[in-house]
């Protein structure tokens, strides 16, 4: 696999168990949840643009005013078609632990939360500790079963799809000036269709033993941000 820096046994047993979690059914009591973040530019425009008119398209300035920058949690429940997207000032601890906490409120009645992420440093326990206590943050930690990609996999987190969309249909070409305009603009977001989505296809370990470790996903069903 071309995008792959070692194909150790940890990145294989890693691939193989975030694989085989896509696999499973959808459960209430064991929900799949996959996280990632986007860093988002802040910046507005400096002349007033021109509306659209008859005859005329729209028109705007190429020149801007630098803000700063944002991040944005985003979240899915692929297989169910749930949504959490979340902006914040950046990506730092306690912006982790909140956004889990929240998490935690959407899903009462669950056994365990199936949380797939990446491998920052901030991505952990201590977070929550941290943030919370050891006591509450420790509780808040335990009701995840979490599952880390490979480093250098981050690819198989479904996670990904969505910072995609949230590049391609909420950035676009829109000036986004501060925090409050950009969680505004992002609210809108959690309204999706995933009614067709579709899980990945997992590696087999015969396959991995036979020296043909590969991979390949379904295409996901159609999620159209309004």
């Amino acid at each position: 696999m071309w995008c792959v820096a070692k194909l150790d046994e940890e990145y294989i047993d890693r691939m193989e168990d975030v694989l085989a979690l896509y696999e499973k059914p959808l459960s209430e009591e064991e929900p799949v949840v996959c996280i990632d973040e986007k860093p988002v530019m802040l910046h507005r425009d400096t002349r007033a643009r021109l509306a659209v008119r008859p005859g005329r398209l729209a028109r705007r300035d190429y020149e801007y005013k630098r803000c700063g920058t944002a991040n944005v949690f985003c979240g899915a429940e692929p297989k169910a078609g749930r949504h959490f997207l979340k902006p914040t000032p950046d990506r730092a601890a306690a912006e982790f632990a909140e956004y889990l906490l929240k998490m935690v409120a959407r899903y009462p009645d669950a056994r365990t939360i199936h949380l797939v992420m990446d491998n920052p440093n901030t991505h952990g326990r201590k977070s929550l500790t941290d943030c919370y206590g050891e006591k509450l943050g420790g509780l808040l930690w335990k009701r995840f079963t979490v599952h880390y990609t490979p480093k250098h996999g981050s690819w198989l987190n479904q996670a990904e799809i969505e910072v995609s969309l949230l590049s391609r249909l909420c950035l676009g070409q829109r000036s986004i000036p501060d925090l409050p305009y950009c969680a505004a603009k992002f609210a809108p977001a959690a309204c999706v269709s995933t009614a067709t989505a579709q899980p990945l296809i997992g590696v087999s370990r015969a396959n991995r033993r036979d020296g043909n470790s590969t991979t390949h996903s379904r295409r996901h069903g159609t999620r159209a941000y309004y």
